[in-house]
């Protein structure tokens, strides 16, 4: 038997200013399915997902999975989250391979996104 991941679900402490953020600094559009959910589409994130209103973040510290988004401008994209409200929680580094920075989001979950 074969599975694969083909949707993800985050926390957020506030959907609106997620919408907004992920709507500003991505390009994502959103479906709201009631007051406490909303959804994004693959097409513009490379896989169908949502958001869920929840008091508790997810976090790489406390043991949260982290998404890593790819981005061909990486200090753009920086930039962009910083514009938007977001705020960088690991700084651009290097790692085998490529460079990457950690951010959340502001509705709390973090992110990261990376480049060769």
């Amino acid at each position: 038997m074969t599975a694969r991941i083909n949707y993800l679900e985050f926390p957020s402490q506030d959907l609106a200013a997620t919408k907004a953020f992920f709507s500003e600094v991505l390009d994502w559009q959103f479906t709201d399915y009631g007051p406490d959910y909303t959804a994004f589409a693959a097409k513009e994130a490379g896989i169908d997902g949502g958001f869920y209103r929840s008091d508790t973040p997810a976090r790489v510290a406390t043991g949260s999975a982290l998404v890593v988004l790819y981005t061909a401008q990486l200090e753009a994209l920086q930039d962009r989250v910083i514009a938007a409200g977001g705020k960088v929680s690991t700084p651009i580094f290097a790692f085998p391979g490529g460079r990457r920075f950690h951010f959340i989001a502001p509705g709390g979950c973090e992110l990261a996104a990376w480049s060769e």
